[in-house]
């Protein structure tokens, strides 16, 4: 059986075989190993570390996903028999492809601008996160800061108010009497013209003149 393998670079190689005609209802066995070494390796299916099943509408198969600057088995078979020695090809796979190495480069250097990418993100909301927290504190402190200025504005008004309230009575008082030293018989005046009825009884001044006082009810002048 005449297998050949064609276009053999650092991770493939295409493998050739012909067709057979006890194949024609079944499929082909691919199947390949590395690190060959006939003295010590048989040529039993379980010898071989990989194995794909190809149609029977097919005479090749790419292998792929090797390994550069290896030497390789490959064997074809129908309906996965035990190949024979001349169903088989040794090969050696070349160094890594230039292409293969630059897309590894590539890779490699996305790789690390992602990581890099998702730390920065990650360092920037933290920050982001400190700031907006520190800004919210203090806008609190400041909210708290006038509430209580506001409150002791308040609290101060309430007591002056109060305090205002308390020696209002005190200086009516002392107002009243500094006015009824100075005018005794205003005191009774004020009290007759508030309260009428008081005129029922007889009303004797002590002021050294004669007023006439405009009333209502049973006091038409006092004398």
């Amino acid at each position: 059986m005449g297998i050949t393998v064609q276009n053999i670079t650092g991770n493939t190689a295409m493998v050739i075989w012909p067709k057979m005609a006890s194949c024609a209802d079944s499929f082909y066995s691919v199947m390949y190993h590395p690190n060959w070494n006939s003295m010590l390796s048989s040529y039993s299916r379980k010898s071989f570390q990989k194995e794909e099943r190809v149609p029977t509408s097919r005479s090749s198969f790419i292998v792929e996903n090797l390994t550069p600057l290896t030497t390789y088995i490959v064997c074809v078979t129908c309906q996965s028999a035990n190949p024979s020695s001349d169903q088989c090809r040794v090969f050696n796979t070349l160094e890594r492809d230039p292409a293969s190495t630059s897309n590894t480069k590539k890779e490699l250097a996305l790789g690390i601008w992602l990581v890099s990418s998702v730390l920065l993100l990650t360092i920037a909301a933290i920050l982001l996160y400190g700031c907006l927290h520190l800004l919210c504190r203090r806008r609190r402190e400041r909210l708290q800061g006038r509430n209580g200025a506001s409150e002791q504005d308040h609290g101060k008004a309430w007591t002056k108010s109060v305090a205002y309230a308390s020696a209002e009575p005190g200086r009516q008082s002392q107002l009243m009497q500094d006015t009824e030293e100075k005018h005794p018989g205003s005191i009774q005046l004020a009290t007759i013209i508030e309260n009428p009825s008081a005129c029922k009884d007889p009303i004797t001044l002590t002021s050294k003149s004669w007023e006439q006082v405009p009333t209502t009810g049973q006091c038409s002048a006092i004398n």
